[in-house]
């Protein structure tokens, strides 16, 4: 058994460093649900500043524990440990989080945003990839440094958006379903992205047959999914379901679920992507709710794991050194991403409301933003300190992000009597 343990962690580490973290995690996350409830801030903001303060990179055990981490049985005992267990608590917390918000968007909706999420999230992702390289160049950063910042900056967080607007009771609005359709097509660019940047690091080349590439199988996903899927899937779900068994549906549901996020992943596809389709097929079944009732425990737990273990992989122990530097690109790209929403919802007549809700919706970066810049820093194309320097916008605009929606909130309030809230 400690043999499986070593083999799936990748490191020479105990089993019990891997319970130790999922245990030290899930307390946590207990406290945090709490007091942020008593608080009433959401919870999100809560997991990613506790996950900061215990991870294996947190400034707390350099500060209070003689010769850091390493070398404290009592930091050993509370602080996370393996990086690993981490990313792969992570991915699995994406893949239940965009399923279950699958679930609450059948073919129909999806199909009524589907032109419009494609041209205000082309229009402003590009725009902001530009003007945020064009900056980097005039502060002095080198070509790549400002090639992978720009496009890591150009990417909002599907999984902290989602969960903030599932937090603050405003999953089901008619903004959030344009927000989602923005969100997918974001996600799509961003594998597109990496995949070209990577070539830019190697052969100093972008690769337009990988784009071609990429955005054929995409295509051929999700078209493949919304017309021969949801004619095959719901179906057998509707069987299973039949059967009045809740354990079978759940774990059927969930074999599709990780079953289509292993197949994105294989194509060159994110696994939110996959999971996130898996989850529409799921919404198309006449069964579709008790689906989401069942898997959504499950959900609560890992999602709360992802972004714990997101403020883990955070290195914030140099923060002074670049915290200027991420507040002025910060400050850049939520006004480059909000003026290219707002100027692509007007485009497509999308009126001002659920206009200036998408485009405060969209202000965090997060998970394709942090593997962009990670997979520029793993090449060597970049300099390292635009990772913790990412991870410190993304926590920023996380914490910011739901103070900006009630902000426009309160406005559509003040200016339209009559609006959607």
């Amino acid at each position: 058994m400690q043999e499986f343990f070593l083999q799936i962690s990748g490191l020479e580490l105990p089993k019990e460093d891997f319970i130790g973290d999922l245990a030290i995690i899930m307390i946590l996350a207990a406290i945090v649900t709490l007091a942020f409830f008593k608080i009433r801030q959401p919870i999100i903001i809560g997991y990613l500043f506790a996950g900061m303060l215990i991870g294996p990179l947190s400034p707390l055990w350099v500060s209070f524990l003689p010769g850091g981490i390493g070398s404290s049985g009592m930091a050993n005992i509370i602080a996370l440990s393996d990086l690993k267990i981490l990313n792969v608590f992570a991915d699995i917390g994406i893949i239940l989080l965009l399923f279950v918000i699958g679930i609450e968007f059948p073919i129909a909706k999806i199909k009524s945003i589907g032109k419009v999420a494609i041209g205000m999230a082309t229009i402003e992702l590009f725009l902001a990839l530009g003007i945020i390289f064009f900056i980097g160049i005039l502060f002095g950063l080198n070509f790549m440094d400002s090639l992978f910042l720009s496009a890591a900056l150009s990417i909002s967080s599907t999984a902290i958006i989602i969960k903030i607007l599932e937090d603050m009771g405003k999953i089901k609005k008619e903004s959030t379903v344009l927000v989602l359709g923005i969100l997918i097509v974001e996600d799509v660019i961003a594998v597109i992205l990496i995949a070209s940047l990577q070539s830019v690091a190697l052969v100093n080349n972008v690769s337009f047959e990988n784009i071609i590439i990429i955005s054929g199988v995409a295509a051929a996903l999700i078209v493949g999914t919304l017309t021969v899927g949801a004619r095959i899937i719901p179906k057998l779900i509707d069987r299973v379901a039949n059967t009045g068994h809740h354990e079978i549906l759940l774990i059927s549901v969930l074999g599709l679920c990780f079953g289509y996020a292993l197949f994105s992943n294989l194509v060159g596809l994110s696994v939110g992507i996959g999971a996130f389709l898996a989850g529409v097929l799921v919404a198309e079944s006449k069964s579709s709710e008790v689906s989401k009732v069942l898997a959504s425990p499950i959900k609560d737990m890992f999602v709360a794991i992802f972004f714990v273990s997101v403020g883990a992989l955070m290195d914030i122990n140099q923060l002074q050194n670049y915290i200027v530097v991420a507040m002025i690109f910060m400050i850049i790209s939520i006004m480059v991403k909000f003026g290219g929403t707002m100027f692509g919802g007007f485009l497509f007549r999308q009126g001002l409301n659920k206009t200036l809700r998408s485009s405060l919706s969209l202000s965090p970066r997060g998970e394709f933003s942090i593997i962009i810049v990670k997979v520029g820093v793993d090449m060597g194309a970049v300099s390292t300190f635009l990772f913790p320097m990412i991870g410190i916008i993304s926590i920023i605009t996380a914490f910011i992000t739901p103070f900006m929606i009630k902000i426009g909130d309160q406005t559509i309030l003040k200016n339209s009597p009559e609006h959607e809230l």
